[in-house]
């Protein structure tokens, strides 16, 4: 064994010896192709008659191709960012196309140089081809889906169509990401997110229905309108005034209404009618007999569309009136943090509770979506106001700003019928001193979202600003501020006195 251990040792370094020097393997030749991606990224589900966009980014002065051969065009600099080497390509699917198939793969990019280099690269995500022969359809999952109009997006997410119940039936003809397409009318779409809706097995029938005869009539708490449908197809509403009225539109339905019962006991609307703007959408018109619009609620009742319309208080005075308070943020949500350390959800929780007082004093009742450092999300949120019903709500929030020189105060709306509550807040806001900061509308924040009710959001003022953080975290005057604010609700209910009820539309016979 002494003689053996050092010939093994002798053997086992002449191997190591000469593994090192073994020439070196040859590098991996260097990739003429960077990347690939469809525009926009993501898994994109495609019908005939769409754009397949496409790009690549690679050693510029080649040819690259796609779909059998179909060439790119490489980008003059001025046109990508100052890049070269960026090549891009359009294509329309046709109705006999394949592509990726029923189920979808990536799509391969080629690129070859001059001197006969070639690269080829797959597509991230997937390309499938629907077939319009096998309508694929979706329902919403829950009362708060949402339409958004495009693909855009944000920290307070896609700007919004409208808000759909559940179980409404959508046909789906396309997909980017993480939003299906949805075909509403001839030549309305938007989009859907995934986790709003589920998609039904095949062989449904594009959804359609014809209207039933309606019925308006009202209870001692709201006016309602009941249209019977074959099935819950997608809806868009507006708020409109000049006169006041409510407009809504149904996708995919055609009139066979051949009356409007209207019963007693209504007190909100006036003498409604409908239109048939084009063969597949159907409009309900709504005249109000107030000029300030006190909201309404759009859902089914099996298949029967249920608009309930919102009358105005019995008396227009804080006394009595349900008021409903959003503390912005709260829990694990901190919002903006100032330089001292001041929490957003903090001073917002301050602030509504100080005008929760003011209000009581004045005898409003008052609901709150949260009453201490929880965080209940804007769904949760939302239904518990849907629950409550109060008359109106008004959320509290802490402004901030990538600048320290950006301060005052400002209010927020989404729905112009909605505007005379935020600037009434504005208004009084303003009166603590705070330079205003602007009166903004169509925003596209979650509790502004519901029709059931005014509402309106308040950034009080600026915790990146150092003198509005002063102001915030002082006592005395958060204080002013729930005084103003409560001012400011007030002044929209003198603004509705001294509106008044336009009156009847005309004499409303019992049927029509």
């Amino acid at each position: 064994m002494r003689q053996t251990i050092p010939f093994l040792a002798v053997r086992w370094a002449a191997l190591l010896i000469g593994v090192l020097q073994l020439p070196a393997a040859p590098a991996r030749a260097q990739r003429l192709i960077q990347k690939v991606e469809t525009v926009p990224a993501g898994e994109q589900w495609l019908s005939p008659g769409d754009a397949l966009q496409v790009r690549l980014t690679g050693t510029p002065g080649g040819r690259a191709a796609f779909l059998g051969g179909r060439p790119l065009t490489e980008l003059a600099p001025a046109l990508a960012a100052g890049r070269r080497g960026v090549y891009q390509g359009t294509y329309i699917v046709q109705p006999t196309d394949t592509l990726g198939g029923a189920t979808g793969r990536p799509l391969w990019l080629h690129l070859r140089l001059p001197d006969g280099r070639r690269d080829s690269l797959p597509t991230p995500a997937a390309v499938r081809l629907l077939s319009p022969n096998q309508p694929l359809l979706a329902v919403t999952r829950t009362t708060l889906a949402h339409l958004n109009y495009g693909l855009g997006d944000d920290r307070l997410g896609g700007a919004k169509l409208g808000y759909l119940d559940s179980l409404v039936v959508l046909h789906v003809v396309g997909r980017v990401g993480g939003q299906y397409r949805v075909r509403l009318a001839e030549g309305h779409y938007a989009w859907l997110p995934l986790e709003r809706a589920r998609l039904l097995p095949p062989g449904g029938f594009v959804p359609a229905s014809l209207t039933g005869s309606w019925s308006v009539q009202g209870d001692s708490l709201a006016d309602y309108v009941r249209v019977p449908l074959s099935q819950r197809l997608p809806y868009r509403s507006q708020m409109l005034e000049n006169p006041t009225r409510l407009v809504i539109d149904v996708f995919g339905a055609t009139s066979n209404t051949n009356w409007i019962t209207q019963r007693p006991g209504l007190r909100a609307l006036g003498a409604v009618y409908y239109e048939q703007p084009q063969a597949d959408i159907f409009r309900l018109v709504l005249p109000l007999r107030h000029r300030q619009s006190w909201g309404y609620h759009l859902g089914y009742e099996q298949n029967t569309l249920v608009v309930r319309v919102a009358r105005p208080p019995a008396r227009l005075q804080l006394r009595g009136l349900r008021v409903a308070l959003d503390a912005g943020h709260g829990g694990s949500n901190v919002g903006a943090v100032g330089a001292s350390g001041a929490r957003e959800k903090d001073l917002t929780l301050a602030i509504v509770r100080q005008l929760q007082q003011e209000l009581e004093r004045r005898g409003a009742t008052v609901v709150l979506t949260r009453t201490g450092d929880e965080g209940p999300d804007m769904a949760q949120r939302v239904a518990l106001l849907q629950r409550q019903r109060p008359a109106l709500l008004v959320s509290v929030h802490v402004n901030s700003a990538g600048s320290a020189a950006a301060r005052g105060t400002s209010a927020f709306y989404r729905y112009v019928a909605f505007r005379p509550l935020a600037a009434a807040l504005y208004g009084q806001m303003q009166q603590t001193g705070l330079p205003g900061w602007g009166l903004v509308g169509n925003f596209n924040f979650a509790l502004n979202g519901p029709t059931d009710y005014p509402n309106a959001l308040v950034e009080t003022a600026f915790i990146s600003n150092p003198e509005d953080e002063k102001i915030l975290t002082d006592p005395a005057r958060q204080q002013q501020m729930a005084r103003r604010m409560a001012d400011g609700i007030h002044d929209f209910l003198k603004s509705g006195r001294a509106k008044g009820v336009r009156g009847w539309l005309g004499r409303q016979p019992a049927e029509q």
